[in-house]
């Protein structure tokens, strides 16, 4: 399991091996938004082909990525496997699993995005069936590549804070009307809700930063009219090393917490806001863009060592490393962006999230 010492791959975008071909299963916000235009940008990787059943999101693709193949149906691309080398899956999180299966039996590397699998139990399954056929599989969690994260990261590996006792961390939003769609209005069973959109970001960072976890208290509320699935969600983790994480992720926040919040017993570090990097893919740009993943000097964290207080310069966020990464991994055999075994150990506190939902009680993970 990755800890603060190892670090988020970086510097991976320079390249000159052979051009590697990428069908990117599912065209939705995901797809268009958080995979096409990374996949475009990185050196040695060629969008080819998108599959969607939606004819005005294919002729979108088509309007962007001139000469890219639209597939209707993944039975369509599974019989043209052998034009591609990696696929990318940004479908509803209920589908991940049986997709990424059936792209690895074609002979594909694979990219999951977050959830990797509804289960801890099909997740492993997943990652056996790679290691068996001797292939790619990695997870999309883009959020080890925030600017604040990555700040963050440095200042912990570098001793700043000290030891780590307390860490906050928040994705909150307002949208006190839940949209018609099945991550709003499905089932949490079938994938739907906040805790598996937003959680396995948050947990993936806390995993990432301070190590394995081995209590988990949680507070799962669905408070919006017409939701089933959790919109309002709080984690109490208790990680090996001893740092407690204390996590929130809401969708009916019309005033926001500070997005990361760190105490150590040398010094403290808060950041406000959410990184850029989003807001840019959304509004069509490209990460090969000059300026990409810089933050403005107002959005710096503040660091706080006895009494004085200053910004921290933030360092630059880079969503297309993780591209990178699967080019490498995937072209050099170099290591995966994402361990799918770090991701398995977010499933598992996911699951002992809702079972302490459900008991009102602490829920214990055994640490192997």
């Amino acid at each position: 399991m990755a800890n603060a010492t190892d670090g988020p791959l970086q510097g991976a975008s320079v390249h000159d091996g052979p051009e590697l071909h990428v069908a990117l299963i599912g065209y939705g916000k995901g797809g268009e938004v958080f995979h096409a235009p990374l996949i475009d940008a990185v050196p040695g990787l060629c969008l080819s082909a998108v599959v969607t059943g939606n004819p005005e999101r294919a002729r979108a693709a088509s309007e962007r990525y001139p000469g890219i193949t639209v597939h209707p149906t993944v039975e369509d691309l599974w019989a043209d496997s052998g034009r591609y080398e990696i696929a990318v899956i940004s479908t509803p999180n209920d589908t991940h699993a049986p997709l990424a299966r059936s792209a690895m039996e074609a002979g594909l590397a694979v990219v999951v995005d977050k959830p990797f699998a509804l289960t801890s139990e099909r997740a492993r399954e997943l990652t056996d069936l790679a290691g068996e056929l001797g292939q790619v599989l990695t997870v999309y969690q883009n959020r080890r590549w925030d600017a604040d994260f990555l700040t963050l990261w440095g200042l912990i590996e570098e001793g700043t804070l000290g030891r780590v006792h307390r860490f906050e961390s928040r994705f909150e939003r307002w949208r006190p009307r839940a949209k018609d769609t099945w991550r709003e209005s499905g089932e949490a069973e079938d994938g739907a809700g906040i805790l598996y959109d937003l959680g396995p970001h948050l947990i993936d960072q806390a995993v990432n930063l301070f190590g394995p976890v081995v209590s988990v208290y949680a507070e799962v509320d669905a408070r919006r009219e017409g939701v089933r699935a959790d919109d309002d969600v709080f984690l109490a983790l208790q990680h090996a090393r001893g740092t407690r994480s204390h996590l929130w992720m809401s969708a009916l926040s019309a005033q926001e917490g500070p997005r990361f919040r760190v105490l150590g017993d040398r010094g403290a570090y808060t950041t406000w806001g959410m990184d850029g990097q989003e807001a840019r893919l959304v509004a069509g740009e490209r990460p090969d863009t000059a300026d990409w993943g810089e933050l403005p000097e107002d959005r710096w964290g503040t660091l706080s060592i006895d009494g004085r207080t200053e910004t921290v310069p933030a360092v630059r966020g880079a969503y297309q490393e993780f591209y990178a990464g699967v080019r490498d991994a995937v072209g050099e055999a170099d290591p995966l962006p994402v361990d799918p075994h770090e991701v398995i150990h977010g499933l598992e506190i996911i699951e002992a999230a809702r079972r302490s939902a459900r008991t009102r009680s602490v829920v214990e993970l055994p640490i192997g």
